[in-house]
């Protein structure tokens, strides 16, 4: 596992601590360019997408081309598939598309790994790296940066669909009181019932009693699992 984890994303505020936790996770990864993309399906025909990466402001023009974007090789794989693509020049060569990837190469976007998520109501996130230099010719090599690729984009879309999409598009959210939320807070901290109930006041089976309740509006079989449901919904940090 990368420093830092995987899971600090999910503690990201708004959309530009999003923006720096994907950057870093980048980097720590081997490489400096990252976009990351969440899409909203509407209706038949309509989308909503949203995007947040560090590419050059010469590149746009590039990225921003729908014909482009329709031939791209790697766009066209990931719309259709969640399983990552590792690409080079011959990913598009090989569909006759050079000329592309030498357009987009002379911004640094020579090779790099992309997956989109595609998950239940019409909601899709993708995250690719890339860099202007080879991938490792050693094959666990390029596994393991592909494997902490996948575990962090799970993450990430998880923060990505609470940050990103207007509060018109969210799911609804469970209501927990004021002092499940607390109870929650202290349980990621690593207190036990019998803490919790000391810090805020109540008695241990009190305390008990709203991580439960707080399990049960979730939707959690355990206290840590409904710690980590909290915290993509965005209702503890």
């Amino acid at each position: 596992m990368l420093q830092g984890g995987y899971m600090s994303v999910l503690q990201a505020r708004d959309r530009n601590e999003f923006r720096d936790e994907v950057v870093r996770f980048t980097r720590q990864l081997g490489f400096e360019r990252m976009a990351a993309l969440t899409v909203v399906d509407q209706s038949i025909g309509q989308s909503q997408f949203i995007v947040v990466d560090n590419a050059p402001e010469a590149y746009a023009g590039v990225s921003s081309d729908p014909t482009k974007s329709r031939l791209d090789p790697v766009l066209q794989h990931t719309k259709h598939h969640s399983v990552p693509i590792v690409w080079n020049r011959d990913t598009y060569r090989q569909k006759g598309l050079t000329e592309l990837w030498e357009e987009q190469a002379q911004y640094g976007y020579a090779t790099g790994i992309a997956m989109v998520l595609h998950m239940p109501e019409g909601r899709h996130f993708g995250l690719g790296v890339v860099r202007d230099q080879a991938l490792p010719a050693d094959p666990s090599e390029l596994t393991r940066i592909v494997a902490d690729l996948q575990l962090f984009t799970v993450c990430a879309q998880e923060a990505a669909l609470r940050l990103l999409v207007p509060p018109t598009l969210q799911p609804e959210r469970p209501a927990l009181t004021p002092r499940e939320l607390e109870a929650l807070r202290w349980t990621m901290e690593g207190k036990t019932a019998w803490e919790v109930g000391a810090i805020l006041g109540i008695s241990e089976r009190t305390a008990v009693l709203h991580v439960n309740n707080a399990m049960h509006k979730l939707g959690c079989v355990n206290k840590h699992q409904a710690v980590v449901k909290a915290l993509k919904l965005g209702l503890i940090h």
